[in-house]
């Protein structure tokens, strides 16, 4: 485009000259060797002009003379490049759609047609190839010696890196990524790479200090490094808590700052408060936490900041929980747990039964069994709530990977992950879809299958396994016991039956015994001691 301007102009210029010696006519005169030379001065400045075209145009044709051989040269050089740059091309497409053959054939090819060390796709090429044939050793020959080029460092070492996560050695691949990521912090695979490996040592403050040179890379988004940075001094934070509670309440708090919403951020800062005496603050913290979403975590966080409140008090923290979150299943198993605690059992039962009617799942069933438990202690019906509880679907938990913690952890154990776990229910079972229909309906049903109270023997401080155990005995006594035979006389040759009056005269003679162990405390005569009015009931 520029060169047609250029010659435009120049068109415009010679057109211009030539109007403007037309406009203006003359002669011009030349005296040479005596003699007078004379012509019109548009024919002299036309003379010129040709003459110099002349003298450029003999000047091109000697020079194209004279460079043909390197021209020559450097066309078939041009030829043969172009050739292997398609070659090369050839082979990386079928190194990318696995075709090991032909991405060998093709980068023998191209190292024939061009120089190795003009183009370092060629190991590449030839190290794909090897990947997809299996062979690692040379594979890992490529990479080191791409790793070894300035130019091609960055490629060389991921191979390396990948090569050594698939055989495992992660000290190896911690090693390239941290060489990787010293040369280019900008590069994700490197930094992301050597941002797990500190977090999995516990370098807190390098790993944010990378976190910071990603961020102004702009490697990674705004949102998403503000979250990372909030885990990360969240992690720190947790591991000053015992031994520095000031750093670790600046560390989390500074990381709520970043992600408002982080739970884990949340507890710590609030359980450094607490260290510290800032029980006020540290439940404002927890209040408007709760009011963001109820978490169990914060919920027992909250009710138990001081240690030494009774269980009454605990009990009115968690109603001040509820009432910030009313109809709430967390909220409910919160004040259900705390009336537990201060054997208030009819509103436990009352907070219970309404979180299983709202979300019918493991806690709420087993914190129902808890109460049958101290209520009660009828071993039945705290069976029965816990074989609802075996039915209902899990309560959420921390999961990583399919790995379920009781806490939350940084860095997820299986993967190395950074900010992997969540908060959310665990696959344990397939669950399928409630019989009626609804929660409240399976609760109902809950309450409706619920097995009657036992009387209980008030007088007998045995268990109720015992008690089954003693009345087993009995009832066997029982059945084994033949009808007793009359007694014999030694000095009469004849059995005579006693008398009304001899029965009555001896009422506490031994009998006897014929059915059952003798010291077993179920077996007893009827004639001799009467049966108790109060039976016990095995079920």
């Amino acid at each position: 485009m520029i060169r047609l301007v250029v010659f435009a102009v120049l068109v415009l210029l010679l057109a211009y000259g030539f109007s403007w010696f037309a406009d203006r006519p003359g002669d011009l005169s030349l005296v040479w060797e005596g003699q007078i030379y004379q012509t019109k001065l548009i024919v002299a400045v036309s003379a010129i002009i040709a003459l110099i075209a002349a003298v450029m145009i003999a000047w091109w044709f000697v020079r194209l003379v004279w460079t043909s051989p390197h021209s020559v040269t450097r066309y078939f050089r041009a030829r043969k490049r172009d050739r292997g740059y398609q070659a090369l091309s050839t082979g990386l497409i079928a190194a990318g759609a696995g075709n090991a053959l032909l991405a060998r054939k093709m980068a023998a090819r191209s190292r024939g047609l061009i120089r190795a060390d003009q183009e370092p796709l060629i190991n590449l090429l030839e190290a794909q190839a090897a990947l997809i044939e299996g062979r690692h050793d040379e594979a890992r020959a490529k990479f080191e010696a791409m790793a070894n080029d300035p130019e091609t460092r960055e490629l060389g070492l991921r191979g390396l890196y990948l090569e050594a996560r698939r055989l495992g050695a992660n000290e190896a691949a911690r090693q390239y990524a941290e060489k990787a990521v010293d040369n280019a912090p900008y590069l994700p695979w490197a930094a992301q790479a050597t941002l797990e490996y500190r977090s999995q040592a516990g370098r807190w403050d390098d790993a944010i200090r990378l976190l910071e040179q990603q961020k102004a890379a702009r490697v990674v988004e705004k949102a998403e490094a503000n979250r990372l940075h909030a885990v990360l001094l969240t992690a720190r934070a947790a591991e000053k808590l015992e031994s520095n509670p000031a750093g670790a309440r600046d560390d989390a708090l500074q990381a709520l700052k970043l992600a408002a919403d982080f739970i884990p951020a949340t507890l710590v800062a609030a359980k450094a408060l607490f260290r510290e005496g800032g029980l006020r603050k540290a439940a404002s913290i927890l209040e408007q936490a709760w009011k963001s979403g109820p978490h169990p975590e914060i919920g027992q966080a909250y009710v138990r900041a001081r240690s030494g409140d009774s269980t009454l008090d605990r009990l009115k923290r968690a109603e001040r929980l509820e009432a910030m979150r009313p109809n709430n299943v967390e909220s409910l198993l919160v004040v259900a747990q705390a009336a537990l605690d201060a054997q208030e059992f009819a509103k436990a039962r009352a907070k219970a039964e309404a979180a299983a009617r709202i979300e019918p799942r493991e806690a709420a069933f087993l914190l129902l069994a808890d109460i049958e438990e101290a209520e009660t202690g009828d071993q039945g019906r705290v069976r029965h709530w816990l074989a609802q509880a075996l039915k209902a679907p899990r309560d959420p938990a921390w999961v990583a990977d399919g790995f379920v913690s009781d806490k939350w952890l940084p860095v997820s154990p299986v993967t190395g992950r950074l900010d992997a776990f969540e908060w959310k229910a665990p696959f344990g079972q397939i669950e399928g879809p409630l019989e009626d229909g609804s929660a409240p309906a399976a609760i109902e049903t809950a309450l409706k299958t619920l097995p009657p109270l036992r009387d209980v023997r008030p007088e007998s401080p045995v268990n109720d396994h015992r008690i089954i155990e003693l009345e087993r005995a009995a009832t066997i006594a029982e059945a084994v016991r033949p009808a007793p035979a009359p007694t014999r006389t030694p000095a009469k040759p004849k059995t005579v039956e006693p008398s009304v009056s001899d029965k009555a005269a001896a009422p506490n003679e031994a009998k006897p015994f014929f059915g059952g162990l003798p010291d077993d405390p179920g077996v007893r005569d009827p004639k001799v001691e009467p049966e108790p009015k109060t039976r016990l009931r095995l079920f």
